[in-house]
This record gives C-alpha cells, sequence and structure tokens, in this order.
C-alpha cells in the first residue's frame, strides 16, 4: 500500500529546537517524529512511500535516506516553495498513483500518533469514500479544524481553527487523510492549495462522498514547546504505542545499549536513556525525563520532567527542572534552568547561572558564569496561552507588562508591516501607560516603522486619526478600565479598527520565536509629535457630518461626565460649536481614575442622575474614560440600561430615514433582547446579529446596508461620519435627532416595547469547554436557531437562551429572555445547570 508523508515544516513555534532541523526531525525520545510515523506506517503494513518535502529538505533525505533501514521504501519530492498540504501532494502525483486506482494515505510527518491505519483505509473502501478525513476527539478544539459528520459518517461542516463561540464539537482534523487518486484531478499543478481550506469544502459544495472517520488512539500535534514536552512524556507514560523505546530495566526505565548507570542514582520513571548515556553518582532523576544517546549527567545533578538532547553535558549539580536542552550543549556545575526554559543546539552555560522560566536561548549562545538569564517570557507565575485576548495584549504593570516587554512586542508588531510605514502611537494619561507607551516607540523604529505621537487622546479619536493618516496601524495603550493592576495594548489595523486575528497570530509568531526586523541605520524610523493635528481633523468631520444649525436652534442644556479623561480635550469644544449649554461633571483629568470599582461608577451614574434632574437638562450622559462608551439620562432623571440606550438610539435613527431609503440595516450584538426585531418591523428595517464583539460591530458596520450599529452596552457606530465605535458622536447625532423631530429622550424610550433579560456565568475547566458545547449541540440541535456567537437555543416558545464560552476565561455566560424577568431568571438557571452537569 501507498502512503504519503507531509514533511515540508518549519516549526516556527518550535524554536529555537528547530533553527538547526525540520520540524519533522524533533526527537522524541528514540526516533525522530518522522521516524516514528514511518515506524506506524510498516507496522500497519505501507511499504511504499512518498515524503513530501520542502524546509531543510536535505536533513530528512540525508537521515533517512531510501528507507532500507525503516524497512520500507521510501522516496521524496522537493517542493521548490510551499504549496500547502493539498498542493504538495499533487506535486508527488507523478511518484503515487502509477495507473492505480487504489486509494493511498496521507499523514503528516510532525505529528505523533499510533492509530490503526488499516482500520481507516478498510472505513473508507467500505463506505466508498471519495475522501476520509481521520479525525480525533480533543478537548480544547481552537487551534484545530473542527469537521462536524452524520451518523453515517458523512461530513457535514468545516470549521478551520474556530473561536470558542463557534465551536460545536470536539471532533478534529488530524490531518491523516486516505484518498482515492481521482481526489488530485481536482488539484491546480504549481499552486498553494490546501486539504482543509480548500479542496475539502469545494468537494463538499459539489455533493463529494467525503466521510470522516472517528479514530481510536493517541495522537497529537507536535507543534509547539508545550505540546512538545506533552508529547514525550506520553510515550515515556505508555499513553501511545509505538514499539519499545529500548530494555525496561523497571519501575518504568528504558535504557538502550552502552547506558552506564552508578549505583547510587535514584531513577524514578517513566525515563528514557538514549545508547551511551552516562548517569553519574548521586544523580536523581523523576520523569517523565529523555536522555538522549551520548549524554553526560554528571555527579549529583538533579533533573525533573525534562528533556536532554544528545552529545550535551549536565554538569555536578546542575537542575533542571521541566526544561529543554539542545543537542551538545554543555551546562556547567551548579547551574540552574527552570520550568519552560529551552537552550537551543551548542549552548554554554556556565557555573551557578540561572536560566528564568519559559527563558529560550538560541543556537551557539554562552553565558557566563553567575550570570541570571530573564525574559520577557515571564508573565507573572505562568506562561500565557497567546498574547492577545479580549482587551488586546494585556496584562499587570512591571510584572506581565514591562518596558522592555513593551519594547519587543511593538518590535514584533512593526515587523509585521511594510519597512518605510507609519504607526500612530495613543495613551490615557496614567503614568502606567505612559511608561508602557514610551517603550513601545522605541521599539518601532527599529524595524524600519515611523512613530506618529498622537500624546493622549481619546481612542476614538486615535482610531479616526489612523484610518485618515494613510498610516499602516496604530497602538493605543490604557490603564484597564476594570482592574488598575492591569494595562491594556490595543493595537489598530490601517483603517483603525482592531486586528484581525489572523495579523495577531503574525505578531506573536514575530514576538515568539523572536525573529525581529532590525533594519540599518540608513532606514530607521522616525519619531514624530503631532499633538493638535488628530484633534482638528476629528472635530472637523465630526461637525461636518451633523445638521449644526438645527441643533443650535434647538438651544439644548446637557450634563456630562467626562470620567475625568481625554473626552473633556475634545467633546466640550464641539458642544460649545453646537450652541449647547452644558453642566460638566468630572472635566478635570485625573489619571487616578483611569479605572474604578463598580460601586464607584454607580455612584457616579447616580450623581449623574441626580443633578440632569436638579438642572431640567433634556438628558446627561457619561462618557467611559477611553471615549467608546456611553451611559444616558432622560430629562426626568431616570438611567437608561443599556439595551433601552440602543433602542431609543434605533428608534430615532429609523424615524429620521426618509421612506424611500432602501438602506434600512441595523447591526446588534446577538445577546441582545427581541425588541429591536419589533421596532425594526414597525419601520419597515431588518436587524443583523453579530458575535458579542466590538470588531464585529465594525465588520458589519462595512455592509453599505446597515446604517447603525450597537453593542447594547453603550458602544455605537454611526457611519455618516466613521465606521469606528466611538461614543462622542452619538451623542451629537443624539442632539441633531432630538432636535428635528421635536422630540425628548424620555418620550422615545416610553414607546419602546417592554423586554425582561437575565445573564449568569458558569465557571468551567477550558479542558472541557469543547465536550461542553458538542454536548449541547447534540442534546438540543432541533432547538438551535442561531450560531452567530455560541449556541442560541429557542426552548419550547417561551423565549431564547444563549451559551457563549467566553475567549479568554474558563467560563460559559449565559444569556436568556423570556415573557417575565422571573421567567428569564428560571431559563439562566436551567441551562447554567445543564452546563455544570456536562462538565462533570
Amino acid at each position: 500500500m501507498q502512503a504519503v508523508v507531509m514533511a515540508g515544516g518549519e516549526g516556527s513555534r518550535l524554536r529555537p529546537l528547530t533553527i538547526n532541523r525540520p520540524k519533522p526531525m524533533v526527537p522524541i525520545a528514540n526516533r525522530p517524529v518522522m521516524g516514528h510515523a514511518l515506524e506506524l506506517l510498516k507496522r500497519h503494513n505501507f511499504d511504499d512511500v512518498v515524503a513530501t518535502l520542502q524546509y531543510r529538505a536535505d536533513d530528512i533525505q540525508n537521515y533517512f535516506g531510501d528507507g532500507s533501514q525503516a524497512e520500507i521504501a521510501l522516496r521524496y519530492t522537493v517542493e521548490p516553495r510551499p504549496l500547502g498540504t493539498a498542493g504538495s501532494v499533487k506535486f508527488a502525483e507523478k511518484q503515487l498513483t502509477d495507473g492505480s486506482a487504489e486509494p493511498f494515505l496521507v499523514m503528516s510527518g510532525d505529528a505523533l500518533t499510533d492509530f490503526n491505519l488499516g482500520e481507516i483505509v478498510e472505513f473508507h473502501k467500505r463506505v466508498g469514500a471519495l475522501v476520509t478525513i481521520t479525525l480525533y476527539r480533543v478537548p480544547a478544539p481552537l487551534e484545530y479544524g473542527v469537521i462536524i459528520v452524520d451518523g453515517d459518517g458523512r461530513v457535514e461542516r468545516f470549521l478551520e481553527k474556530p473561536s470558542w463561540s463557534e465551536v460545536i464539537s470536539d471532533t478534529v482534523n488530524t490531518g491523516i487523510y486516505v484518498l482515492s487518486p481521482e481526489v488530485l484531478e481536482e488539484i491546480e499543478p504549481g499552486t498553494p492549495v490546501d486539504f482543509s481550506r480548500d479542496l475539502f469544502p469545494q468537494l463538499m459544495k459539489r455533493g463529494a462522498p467525503l466521510y470522516g472517520y472517528i479514530a481510536n488512539g493517541y495522537w497529537t500535534d507536535v507543534g509547539n514547546i508545550a505540546e512538545y514536552m506533552r508529547a514525550t512524556g506520553d510515550l515515556l507514560s505508555g499513553k501511545l504505542h509505538l514499539g519499545e523505546l529500548g530494555r525496561h530495566i523497571g519501575g518504568g526505565i528504558y535504557a538502550e545499549d552502552d547506558v552506564e548507570i552508578a549505583p547510587d542514582v535514584q531513577l524514578f520513571g517513566p525515563i528514557y536513556l538514549g545508547l551511551g548515556s552516562r548517569i553519574k553518582g548521586s544523580v536523581v532523576i523523576h520523569g517523565p525525563t529523555a536522555i538522549h544517546p551520548y549524554t553526560i549527567v554528571d555527579n549529583r545533578a538533579h533533573i525533573d520532567r525534562s528533556i536532554v538532547w544528545r552529545n550535551s553535558y549536565i554538569g555536578e549539580g546542575v537542575e533542571l527542572r521541566g526544561a529543554i536542552i539542545g543537542q551538545r550543549s554543555s551546562l556547567k556545575s551548579k547551574a540552574v534552568a527552570f520550568e519552560g526554559a529551552v537552550l537551543g543546539d551548542e549552548c554554554m552555560v556556565g557555573e551557578n547561572a540561572v536560566i528564568h522560566p519559559n527563558v529560550k536561548v538560541w543556537p551557539n549562545k554562552e553565558i557566563e558564569a553567575g550570570a541570571t538569564v530573564k525574559s520577557s517570557l515571564i508573565w507573572g507565575s505562568q506562561a500565557r496561552r497567546a498574547l492577545f485576548g479580549r482587551y488586546g495584549v494585556t496584562g499587570l504593570v512591571n510584572v506581565d507588562l514591562t518596558p522592555e516587554f513593551a519594547a519587543r512586542l511593538s518590535t514584533a508588531f512593526g515587523a509585521t508591516l511594510p519597512k518605510g510605514s507609519s504607526v500612530t502611537i495613543n495613551r490615557d494619561p496614567h503614568r502606567a501607560a505612559r511608561m508602557i507607551k514610551r517603550a513601545m516607540v522605541s521599539g518601532l523604529p527599529s524595524a524600519g516603522v515611523t512613530v506618529l505621537d498622537l500624546d493622549s487622546v481619546p481612542i476614538p479619536v486615535a482610531r479616526y486619526y489612523t484610518s485618515v493618516a494613510n498610516s499602516a496601524g496604530g497602538v493605543h495603550v490604557r490603564l484597564s478600565p476594570y482592574d488598575q493592576r492591569v494595562v491594556d495594548i490595543r493595537f489598530f489595523d490601517k483603517d483603525g479598527q482592531n486586528l484581525g486575528k489572523a495579523k495577531e497570530r503574525s505578531v506573536e509568531n514575530v514576538f515568539f520565536r523572536e525573529d525581529f526586523r532590525r533594519v540599518p541605520f540608513d532606514d530607521l524610523g522616525l519619531i514624530e509629535e503631532i499633538g493638535g493635528i488628530p484633534e482638528r481633523r476629528y472635530i472637523q468631520g465630526f461637525l461636518q457630518a451633523l445638521n449644526v444649525q438645527a441643533i443650535r436652534a434647538a438651544r439644548f442644556n446637557v450634563v456630562v461626565d467626562y470620567a475625568s479623561a481625554p473626552t473633556s480635550l475634545i467633546l466640550p469644544l464641539i458642544l460649545n460649536e453646537l450652541g449647547c449649554t452644558v453642566v460638566a461633571l468630572n472635566e478635570r483629568i485625573d489619571e487616578t481614575k483611569m479605572s474604578m470599582t463598580t460601586a464607584a461608577f454607580q455612584h457616579g451614574l447616580d450623581q449623574l442622575a441626580s443633578i440632569t434632574a436638579a438642572v431640567k437638562a433634556d438628558f446627561g450622559v457619561r462618557l467611559d474614560v477611553g471615549g467608546e462608551r456611553l451611559w444616558l439620562v432622560d430629562g426626568h432623571g431616570e438611567k437608561l440600561t443599556g439595551t433601552q440606550t440602543a433602542a431609543a438610539f434605533m428608534e430615532l435613527t429609523l424615524r429620521a430615514l426618509p421612506e424611500s431609503a432602501t438602506a434600512r440595516g441595523i447591526a446588534l450584538m446577538v445577546n441582545q433582547p427581541h425588541l429591536f426585531e419589533e421596532i425594526a418591523e414597525r419601520r419597515h428595517a431588518h436587524v443583523q446579529r453579530t458575535k458579542i464583539d466590538g470588531q464585529a460591530l465594525m465588520n458589519a458596520i462595512t455592509d453599505p446596508q446597515v446604517v447603525l450599529a450597537m453593542s447594547g452596552a453603550g458602544e455605537f457606530i454611526v457611519p455618516s461620519f466613521h465606521r469606528l465605535i466611538d461614543a462622542m458622536f452619538p451623542v451629537g447625532k443624539l442632539l441633531e435627532y432630538l432636535a428635528l423631530q421635536k422630540t425628548s429622550l424620555g418620550d422615545i424610550v416610553a414607546t419602546l416595547p417592554a423586554y425582561h433579560t437575565a445573564q449568569r456565568r458558569v465557571a468551567c475547566p477550558w479542558e472541557q469547554k469543547g465536550t461542553v458545547m458538542r454536548l449541547l449541540n447534540d442534546q438540543y440541535k432541533d432547538q438551535i436557531v442561531e450560531q452567530v456567537d455560541g449556541l442560541k437555543i429557542q426552548p419550547d416558545g417561551s423565549g431564547w437562551v444563549l451559551v457563549v464560552p467566553e475567549s479568554d476565561e474558563a467560563v460559559f455566560t449565559v444569556f436568556a429572555e423570556g415573557k417575565s424577568q422571573e421567567s428569564a431568571a428560571a431559563l439562566v438557571d436551567r441551562y447554567a445547570r445543564v452546563i455544570e452537569s456536562m462538565r462533570s
């Protein structure tokens, strides 16, 4: 039988281990990863194998040769450039088919598995599949392609690396396929084509027989350092079965030939001792640990859960705790490498040196005796899953987010942008944001990017100026409004919107592999201070987008709480131009108020309501410190909820549209109640639901049919000015609507339909979230009405429930709407209990 092993992977997330070798050549105990794949193929009678190569192809060809040592026939194709998974197999077509109608197997050379490959081929033949995709259940499917199949195994849907809100199954694509030869006719030669992203969805649309086989056994993608450590431990612990690791000498200790172990050594398995390794006196080793061939572990060394590659020296009294040591490296006496530390090949570590957790040392480096090596990859007490979260890059100031970290982060961002481009950078008034911003300013010019320093302006001003200044992107640094110990770093694209997921991953890849672009002296970027220009351009555009004369004629009285933030530098100038009489609260900028408790915030709203009623103002408004959210109080001092504010603004917007207007779409987050559809129906409009994410609103507003986008939590996009989240322009637009329609905010609120909602957060371990989503999807499949963000379920016509797995917390949020407040609360409680039962 024939098989293809795709072995072109570079393994950038495994750096520095893959600096000197391709990903398939990373050793796991007694063989490289690809060696384990070939051993599995031989076990299941695949005797003719073609390996597709690209990155460092010679390393693989020189090691495996013609395959005779593995007792299989092994041939190679070397792609001139990366062609994708399907493109690489197409490139090998001439060596594959030979006129045979028999299916062949395709697998990755950098994944570890012990699946019964023969059973997968038998399934493929039995169901008459054109393509069979081998699937596997994993607890956290975010980093994989999720595939949903029906009861017969036929593929129903593909989800490529979904977010938690999109996860409805935990069966993922393992990259192991059985293909009938005619599939190759569907692939354009010489063109980059991916199986899961391109070819398979195309075949499914045409109704081709694509099947998924859910395999039993073990599988993991050795994609990053953590997965590499785990895969090694699983192999040593017997969680997968790929043949003998060596002679078992008892206690889970496997030793190859010519191993020497001193009599007083303490070994606690599972442990692999490679060919010719030397374990000297009083050494203590706790498993899972792999000591590769010809390595010397000297007297009194202590090794715990670590991997040491071949030909290395671990000196007297050295401590390794969860570390990886590259080949031909040397650690002198009493050196220490802590959890997650990785040394590349041929590194020299001096006596008493300390390598801190998660430090990565590139090959051929020398660390002086007594040195303490730290890194910006130290994130408090533990390493991060990723850089980016819901609020950008977030962490404890001077613990997670230090100046040196910020400089490296901005350099990574700059490396993803064109050389010679410009980036705006902005901050809030707090000293922590100022410190981090200045560090980031230093990183961008080193990548050849010019910095346009906006100083401290509201976020909408920074976004707007980024979009109109021909910048390649932007950065905003702020103290988190939710925790005064935390700093958030937000990145914008050239349109002022948040970076997309693909761009975030690009920045992360550069940051983690430390592949920074360092330009020559003549190409260094500039640092330009342009204070005043962004504000003037924003105010000019703001006023041009309003009916200023109508607002002036109405002579509004308003109360505005500026939250002691930079909005007080912009909005008062605008309201003065609009002829408003303003009672200003918290107008003086105060860096100590960039973050506040919930109680303090509510007290501020109560104060706003009291003053608005006392001075008989038309309405009161509070802006958040960034200028992206607002809260309203009507002329009677009644505080509006976020939903009421959004509904009132929607009603005013639709009333203002001429009857002939064809664009009547409203974009709204999926967790908001049905009253918006009621308003839309009576105003001949339609509601487009979005994910519970600000970027989703900015994406939705690009549709020319959408005239307003809202979160229901105080965030608005009014496209007559710009297509970005902004709390200041909606204040101006509200004044215009009330002036032209000769009504009041209180009168508008009185016309709104009633609604009853509730919500609750339910804790759930990360590793169980995928399983819970799959079980919910299976159990309530017939009642699911929407899958925009999480699962929206409509049980028996009694309202709806929305279950959303949070992307950066081990939590589900359950939203519900009912016919009464009691029924909404009951729905939330019911589905919270369902989640709790599924997670246990």
